[in-house]
């Protein structure tokens, strides 16, 4: 009898093994705070700070990439989406990394928006989401009905969203938040007085700064990988003002044929391959509109993984144009990234634009207002007819001529 219970420990004893189960590459992956891995190509992505941006970009801003804003002709909005990124590291506990030649860091910071974190702060956005939605329910009484069922992107806070925050632009950011973060910051007339002269390979000397102060802060910090030792990995948000303009000491939005043609182009390959072996990722705005040669924004297009312009109506023609009433400028998604595969994750809808309302900055599908309209008249529906040759290709790029078409 005694042989019995020893030979069902022993049975326990082979059951019992050694083996674990392997955890999956997402789940070490997902351990980086204000991260998830994305569902398409495993890369790890983070939110950009605007939930409708994410969903142009196919999820988020992936890590050790390079997001590259053209700045609309007043710096309005870009300088928005620039402060919108460098908000939810702060949320997320992220480091941050703040270059600018025209304004100082400490002021950007200062400014950043506020975030909705509690119920308080929903019960205050929700006017705004209220109006949205009254908006767009009018707008549905009277919409023609090929829109009707055009799914929308994300443009109000709903509870069940885990990833990425919503801002109140009216609001700065709480000083008591920047407590638990670590940031740093390159002020380019600060750099030139501390080190006049400096060493440069056929490259502008403020890139030269620029580059060497962002690698001291990768290795450093240990954003490489070089110190493995470190359990509790972090993310940094690098966010660069204005590159290429003439505050940088470039002359590629003055001269068709500047210095330094390759100074700009030299230093985004250079940031690259620096992005590439941390976790870090990067957010660039350019003037594109000041720039001269063409040639040199196309090999800067190239150079970036991700490159959304933004066109706004002030000053245009389009910002009396009822055609454009509801929005304040068109979005161009110019590049999105090939990660791990053949091909990009590219949006169905090509036609975006953007608005801003007292507290919510949104991205949305642009859709034509209904021909047939009270509020319309006559001779607004032949601006209408005339500004839809303006939109991209699809059945409005068929209708070259003054007839309309049958749906």
């Amino acid at each position: 009898m005694a042989a019995a219970p020893a030979g069902g420990g022993a049975a326990r004893g082979r059951g019992a093994t050694s083996f674990q189960r392997k955890a999956a590459a997402g789940s070490r992956l997902a351990a980086v705070a204000g991260t998830r891995p994305s569902v398409r190509h495993g890369q790890l992505l983070l939110s950009s700070g605007l939930p409708s941006l994410d969903c142009v970009l196919g999820g988020g801003v992936a890590v050790g990439t390079l997001l590259l804003i053209e700045e609309d002709k007043y710096g309005l909005y870009s300088n928005l989406l620039f402060k919108y990124f460098l908000a939810e590291g702060v949320v997320c506990g992220h480091h941050l990394f703040v270059a600018s030649a025209k304004e100082h860091p400490d002021n950007i910071l200062k400014e950043l928006p506020a975030p909705l974190l509690d119920d308080t702060y929903r019960n205050e956005w929700g006017e705004d989401a209220t109006d949205v939605k009254s908006e767009d329910f009018q707008d549905s009484m009277k919409i023609a009905w090929r829109y009707q069922n055009l799914p929308k992107m994300e443009a109000s806070p709903t509870t069940s969203t885990k990833f990425g925050h919503y801002y109140d632009v009216s609001k700065t950011m709480s000083p008591e938040l920047f407590q638990s973060i670590k940031w740093h910051s390159f002020y380019l007339p600060e750099e030139l007085s501390l080190q006049p002269k400096m060493k440069t390979h056929n490259m502008n000397s403020a890139y030269s700064r620029l580059l060497q102060s962002i690698q001291r802060i990768i290795y450093q910090e240990g954003f490489d990988g070089s110190d493995p030792q470190k359990k509790l990995k972090n993310i940094l948000r690098i966010g660069i003002q204005s590159l290429g303009s003439m505050l940088w000491g470039d002359d590629i939005c003055s001269s068709d044929t500047p210095e330094y043609i390759h100074s700009l182009t030299k230093f985004l390959y250079v940031l690259r391959g620096l992005l590439r072996k941390s976790l870090s990722a990067c957010i660039i705005t350019v003037p594109a509109h000041l720039i001269q040669n063409k040639a040199i924004m196309e090999r800067v297009t190239n150079l970036s993984d991700m490159v959304v312009g933004l066109e706004s109506f002030i000053g245009s023609e389009r910002e009396t144009n009822p055609l454009y009433k509801d929005y304040h400028g068109l979005v161009h998604v110019q590049q999105i990234p090939r990660l791990n595969s053949l091909i990009c994750d590219v949006s169905d809808t090509k036609d975006l634009a953007f608005r801003l309302k007292r507290k919510l900055f949104t991205i949305e599908r642009l859709h034509l207002p209904p021909d047939l309209s009270d509020t319309v008249s006559r001779t607004s529906k032949q601006d209408l007819a005339e500004s839809a040759k303006l939109l991209s290709s699809g059945c409005g790029a068929m209708a070259i001529g003054k007839k309309h078409l049958d749906f």
